[in-house]
């Protein structure tokens, strides 16, 4: 049935159009998380952090708990690419002297892939040595828990200062 109004258009269909306006841009908006995102959110931070505090403590054992098996670890060197055993050899040795190393939390974002089994991260740290550093990487689940499969240690450096650093890690490679 066609009906029109007294003007001879068809009568106004608010709620049709905003169905058809919500359908077109309903793909564009972010998507809502998912069902306990938030919670691992909390429990990839909750590692992040243990890890943080076991470094501190240079607690070897605890340390290590939280990396996966076949975990990289990657330092503020361009050479520092270490294989979760290589990188043990290393930190057993620092650690045995009964110290670590310590970075405190200044900013973190985690995001979880779908399917919740694998996120990512980055932080902004602070260490007294170093100054503000980042790390950032890649945690899944494994063992029921979360753990470090990639850590990233990294100096950022001021934009300002970049072209001069870059001179001078070739002026030290003797490039």
């Amino acid at each position: 049935m066609n009906v029109m109004n007294n003007a001879g258009r068809r009568p106004h269909r608010p709620l049709a159009r905003l169905a058809v306006l919500a359908f077109l841009i309903a793909p564009a908006l972010p998507a809502a998380p998912l069902a306990g995102q938030d919670d691992a959110r909390a429990d990839v931070s909750a590692t992040l952090d243990a890890l943080h505090e076991a470094a501190s403590e240079a607690d070897f054992g605890r340390y290590f708990s939280l990396y996966a098996d076949e975990a990289v670890f990657l330092g503020t060197d361009a050479t520092e690419r270490w294989t979760r055993e290589e990188f043990m050899d290393y930190t057993k040795a620092r650690f045995d002297t009964g110290t670590g190393w310590t970075y405190h939390m200044l900013e973190r974002h985690i995001a979880i892939a779908p399917g919740g089994r694998t996120a990512w991260f980055d932080e902004r740290l602070e260490n007294a040595n170093l100054g503000e550093t980042r790390g950032s990487g890649v945690l899944v689940m494994e063992g029921g828990g979360w753990k470090i499969a990639q850590y990233n240690l990294t100096i950022p450096i001021p934009n300002e200062m970049a072209r001069e650093v870059a001179e001078r890690i070739r002026t030290l490679k003797g490039g």
